[in-house]
């Protein structure tokens, strides 16, 4: 039974009725207060614009975020709408028949301003379109429902990117900052302008079941990128993309450094991916306040440039660190495992050459990787290493056409343990006495 709340002079009047097909038992939904957006004249047409009814009945439901929280109800049909932004103590729900169009109107997108740990944006200088599902500084706030879509309807975006013609940088499909308890479940993502997840400065936050798809040419289409976030569980997704499967960041150069926020505590696992020209997971090349305690295990991999990679560059300062990776199985593979400390690609001119990030303690074990064209390309910074690198029990077998050399290692330290193809001299090869660490302690997020 489902309360449906009318606005009317300022006062709140209550009605009772059921909402068809609608489980209100699903994860986030045990509102007290819930409505329909066709009460607040949605068409779902694919053709009418819904942006004033999306943002009408969220501006009625947050009046209820005190007693008892409100969710809205995002029935069968194609949802046409520009931005909108969310409230505390909330739940978007969509119905499996339910489809909500980005709208191709660029006047119906906010221009923000840059991430402070940014400092301008990813395309262009200066501003960015505010995502199609935005919000800042909330509260328990969830958006899920029984595999309903979002399709952010992205070629305009991306023909403007590849042509040259944006003024400011692309929207997301859903952002979510400086919030804590954030839910993202049971969703299917497509065709996003840019990135799809992007839960940046939050606390608490869990992705679990959701579906990305984008074609695998479609630019910086990475799929869930937790940007200086404490506590976060991503687990149980399916990414098709055009860049990073999961894309760990923290800030860029300066502004990361200034800001000074890393992403810690992570936990990503049962992860299938596909990624022809990028990596399954990476690390940065954005992570200028600090990434460390990032575990990921049970993961697949098909058709991907690489499994896990760190990317830093001189500038970029603070660390990764306290990396743990385990149970991999990967299927056709330009490498396994690669390490960049030459990325490049600052924000402008004033970053800080002496700012030398430090990699440390990254370790990966039980990977099994099949059509393999190169084990591994480990490269530090010259007079800084990598250090702390360990590899054990990881089977690597090669394609018909392999590079000629399997390990290229410059300025890295480390150990292995049970490797094939064998590793570079520069990870000591420790025979059977050695398995990499995964701890076996829950962050808090578990339990969250």
């Amino acid at each position: 039974m489902l309360m449906v709340l009318i606005n009317t002079n300022g006062v709140a009047s209550r009605k009772v009725r059921v909402l068809d097909s609608f489980d209100d038992s699903a994860a986030g939904c045990s509102r007290k207060y819930s409505a329909s957006l066709t009460d607040f004249g949605g068409v779902g047409d694919g053709v009418t614009s819904n942006t004033k009814a999306f943002q009408a009945a969220i501006d009625n439901l947050s009046l209820y975020a005190s007693y008892g929280g409100s969710l809205l109800f995002v029935p069968p049909g194609k949802w046409l709408t520009g931005s909108f932004n969310l409230t505390s103590h909330f739940t978007l729900y969509l119905h499996k028949d339910a489809t909500i169009l980005a709208s191709q109107d660029e006047s119906e997108w906010a221009v923000i301003d840059p991430l402070p740990s940014y400092g301008r944006g990813r395309d262009a200088d200066g501003g960015r379109y505010i995502s199609l599902i935005f919000g800042t500084n909330l509260t328990d706030v969830v958006i899920t429902g029984d595999n309903g879509t979002f399709d952010g309807q992205g070629v305009t975006w991306w023909d403007k990117f590849h042509k040259g013609e944006l003024k400011y940088t692309r929207p997301y499909l859903i952002e979510i900052m400086y919030s804590q308890g954030v839910q993202i479940s049971n969703l299917t993502l497509m065709n996003s302008p840019s990135w799809n997840v992007h839960p940046v400065y939050c606390s608490n936050v869990v992705v679990q079941g959701i579906t990305i798809l984008a074609p695998v040419t479609s630019p910086n289409t990475d799929g869930i990128n937790p940007d200086s976030c404490t506590n976060t569980r991503i687990e149980d997704c399916y990414i098709v993309s055009g860049d990073d499967c999961i894309a760990v960041k923290s800030g860029w150069d300066e502004y990361g450094i200034k800001f000074g926020m890393p992403t810690k505590q992570l936990l990503i696992r049962r992860l299938t991916c596909i990624s022809p020209f990028s990596a399954v997971i990476a690390l940065g090349s954005e992570m200028s306040g600090g990434i460390e305690d990032v575990r990921a295990e049970d993961i697949i991999g098909i058709n991907s440039e690489s499994a896990v990679r760190i990317k830093t560059a001189v500038g970029r300062g603070n660390y990764v660190k306290d990396i743990y990776v385990r149970r991999m199985t990967m299927k056709t593979m330009k490498m396994v495992f690669w390490m960049a400390g030459n990325y490049g690609s600052h924000p402008d001119n004033e970053y800080d050459p002496n700012a030398i990030p430090v990699i440390q303690n990254i370790n990966f074990r039980d990977v099994v990787a099949e059509n393999v064209t190169m084990a591994a390309r480990l490269e530090g910074i010259p007079g800084h290493p990598f250090t702390g690198i360990c590899i054990s029990n990881a089977t690597i077998e090669l394609t018909k056409k392999p590079k000629k050399i399997q390990w290229n290692c410059t300025e890295i330290a480390g150990v292995s343990s049970d490797v094939t193809p064998k590793p570079c001299n520069l990870l000591k090869d420790l025979g059977s006495q050695n398995t990499c660490n995964f701890p076996e302690d829950d962050f808090p997020i578990v339990k969250f």
